[in-house]
């Protein structure tokens, strides 16, 4: 049996397909961190954590998967999930509606696993004990300065066996710098990237307690390629999932706009029809008014006086 493998039955199974690691998300708000969904369920399995801490949540969908995967699990961890839910020039800037989508969800689905802390990330470092967390999520602004100083300023809150995950490590344009980071902080034993999904840094913390982790870490290079293509081909069809759902969302969206627009032409048939109604009033006012004045002309007194009304106009009036 191969070190990347474990033995069910009579069949091969290798460590890092265990089920949670083919679970679907339940919540699929945009975001650029949909593939990797399959592995942080496979992570919440693998370390069966009591607290995660996530540095950038945006919409909430790593937050999310974290938070379902405990669920599932029946595991008592806590995501504190901290964010000021204003944006920045690499998420974008955005509005109030953002915070209200990521609350409901939560007051929904997880009031008492997710914890929301709307603040910087340096504000509320002192909140947090060192050697606290299980899982550290660094995903907020990807400057190489920003991640560094998120990276030092947080890492001292993982306890020895837990993990970093650092995303977007393989972006190399627009000021993104985790990559360099990342490259300065990886070493072999003790971390693994991803590079499907923007790329995802995996960062032992100490030495890893976990089996899994540990086979994850000091996979050879076979392994480690097969690692990385099963993970992104899970990642895909959580990317399908995520796209299917959002189309269904798109139509129901165009259901209720186009029973709006229904409506709203029902309504103009009901006032252009009322409008023809006033004109049609109006035309047999009018038919009326010319048939009464027609039959004043044709009768035969209006002929007799027509003489008077003639001498009327010509004779000169007094004065």
């Amino acid at each position: 049996m191969s070190s990347g493998s474990t033995r069910t039955g009579v069949s091969t199974v290798p460590f890092w397909l265990s089920p949670p690691a083919y679970w679907s998300p339940v919540h699929y708000p945009v975001s650029a961190w949909t593939t990797h969904a399959p592995f942080a369920s496979w992570l919440v399995d693998a370390l069966r954590p009591s607290s995660i801490v996530e540095l950038g949540t945006h919409y909430g969908y790593s937050c999310f998967a974290f938070a379902e995967a405990a669920k599932r699990l029946g595991l008592h961890a806590v995501v504190s999930a901290i964010d000021t839910w204003e944006g920045d020039d690499h998420a974008g800037f955005y509005g109030e509606e953002v915070f209200r989508y990521v609350e409901s969800v939560v007051r929904s689905d997880y009031p008492e696993s997710v914890r929301l802390v709307r603040s910087r990330f340096d504000q509320v470092r002192d909140s947090f004990a060192d050697a606290s967390t299980d899982i550290l999520h660094i995903d907020g602004r990807h400057g190489y300065d920003d991640a560094r100083a998120d990276y030092a300023g947080w890492v001292t809150a993982v306890r020895d066996g837990g993990v970093v995950l650092f995303h977007d490590i393989a972006e190399r344009s627009d000021g993104f710098g985790v990559w360099r980071l990342w490259e300065e902080i990886a070493e072999p034993g003790r971390s693994f990237m991803f590079e499907h999904g923007h790329g995802l840094g995996v960062l032992g913390v100490g030495e890893p307690t976990v089996l899994a982790l540990r086979a994850l870490f000091s996979a050879d290079a076979d392994t480690a390629r097969r690692i990385r293509s099963d993970f992104s081909r899970l990642g895909g069809l959580v990317a399908r999932q995520a796209r299917a759902t959002q189309l269904e969302r798109d139509l129901e969206t165009a259901r209720a706009q186009a029973r709006h627009l229904t409506a709203d032409v029902e309504e103009c048939k009901r006032r252009v029809e009322g409008l023809f109604e006033v004109v049609r009033a109006k035309d047999t006012a009018i038919r009326e008014r010319d048939e009464r004045i027609q039959a004043i002309l044709d009768s035969t007194s209006w002929r007799v006086t027509k003489p008077l009304r003639v001498v009327g106009r010509v004779l000169p009036r007094s004065r």
